[in-house]
């Protein structure tokens, strides 16, 4: 028999790109994992069910982290008065190599799943090192928080670290295993094929990862035109081909399968062409972005063409795993993307960010994001009694002053795949 239950409270979501949905003192009904409806009154059909009533808090759907580097949590606020490349070879390299260490990397990664669980992230796109028993253990520890994840081992076999490299073999056979093991080991939790990016992977390791991808049915992340040192070596690595995207594409790994590339801060006319053809996703890390000095990427021009956008912390070159500032940055980098093409691409309001955090990047994990018939039902409930509300406000005004003023103090419940999520465990 089907578990069905409701939540009473100021309901606020997106449907499509730009437009909140609102209920004021509406009725979200649960039925196992998905929504079954959303409702101003409560229909009598469903009188019996469990009521929950949160009263005059806000209903909204989780928070979906589209990229960020789990072993990178160690390193969060350091080193961020550099460019990618130096930042790389510095802090996150010598950082990653500790988790040969699994118990160092229990610790870290216990610790980074609570706190990704306290910011009101539901589901997140995840990199871990290479090393492939800590990828292993960050799985089962994301399966035992309840949140939900796509996790890769990340590969790297050329122009890394001695301390950090694997030979092309291993790079495939680790990986392998991991798919094997997996792919259906777990219902929230999954694999997903995680080149570190162009320069860190030869072209045979590529073209094994794309055949891989393609043998599983198992998504691909990575990252793209991120900074201009990087775009100039991948030049350099690879002068037969026209640009950064079309290795990706020529490996099998450019929409072939599910993909979503970080950044995309600098990607030209072709590129985009190509992304918005094989329905690539882009994960919108600002933080990151002005942090390593690698510009604004142009979000309203992507969407515009028809790429999805979901939005991404991208710790640690993001300094902070909180969603509500990375919208806030993400607001103010279109403020200035906008002065800066002449008041071309008009800046994302509220409503069109708030679609980026939850449904836009929600869309790569499947119907996730909104609270649309038949969606999984991921939600926070917000009580935003705390800040410092003197006047009336619309429900729309309130989160935009949780976005702008909370955190994640205001969050009350977490909802993932209709069960509500408790605090996980550390260490």
């Amino acid at each position: 028999m089907q578990k069905q239950y409701a939540l009473k409270g100021n309901i606020i979501y997106t449907k499509s790109f730009g437009k909140f949905e609102t209920v004021k003192d509406g009725y979200i009904i649960v039925e196992d994992t998905r929504v079954k409806g959303v409702y101003q009154k409560l229909p009598e059909i469903f009188n019996n069910i469990q009521l929950i009533d949160h009263g005059n808090s806000l209903i909204i759907p989780g928070f979906v982290d589209l990229h960020l580097h789990a072993p990178q949590f160690a390193n969060l606020g350091l080193g961020l008065d550099k460019e990618l490349m130096q930042w790389l070879e510095t802090y996150t390299f010598p950082e990653e190599s500790k988790y040969s260490n699994i118990d160092y990397a229990r610790k870290v990664y216990s610790t980074f799943i609570r706190e990704l669980w306290k910011v009101g992230t539901t589901r997140a796109c995840v990199f871990a090192t290479l090393h492939k028993n800590a990828t292993k253990l960050l799985i089962d520890l994301f399966d035992q928080s309840g949140l939900s994840a796509y996790v890769g081992k990340v590969n790297m076999d050329v122009n890394s670290p001695e301390y950090l490299i694997e030979t092309l073999e291993d790079s495939i056979l680790d990986t392998r295993e991991i798919l094997e093991e997996y792919s259906s080991k777990y219902e929230l939790v999954k694999p997903i094929i995680t080149p570190r990016f162009v320069p860190s992977c030869s072209i045979d390791l590529l073209k094994g990862l794309g055949s891989l991808a393609k043998e599983f049915n198992v998504p691909v992340q990575s990252h793209l035109c991120e900074n201009y040192g990087e775009i100039n070596f991948v030049r350099k690595l690879h002068p037969d081909y026209k640009d950064y995207a079309s290795i990706y594409d020529n490996s099998g790994l450019f929409g072939e399968v599910p993909t979503v590339m970080a950044h995309c801060v600098l990607v030209d006319e072709e590129e985009i062409e190509l992304m918005a053809r094989k329905k690539v996703f882009v994960a919108h890390s600002p933080n990151s972005n002005c942090n390593l000095s690698s510009g604004i990427a142009p979000i309203r021009r992507l969407i515009t063409r028809g790429i999805p956008v979901g939005l991404a912390t991208d710790v640690s070159a993001g300094h902070s795993l909180s969603m509500n500032s990375v919208l806030v940055n993400a607001s103010q980098v279109s403020n200035i993307k906008w002065l800066e093409s002449g008041r071309v691409d008009k800046p994302l309001s509220t409503a069109e960010l708030f679609y980026l955090a939850t449904k836009g990047g929600g869309q790569f994990f499947g119907k996730v994001g909104s609270f649309e018939e038949n969606y999984e039902f991921d939600a926070l409930v917000i009580d935003d009694s705390s800040l410092s509300i003197f006047k009336t406000l619309t429900i729309e005004e309130r989160l935009q002053k949780f976005i702008y003023t909370g955190d994640d103090r205001n969050i009350k419940e977490r909802y993932v795949a209709g069960k509500k999520i408790e605090e996980p465990k550390c260490c």
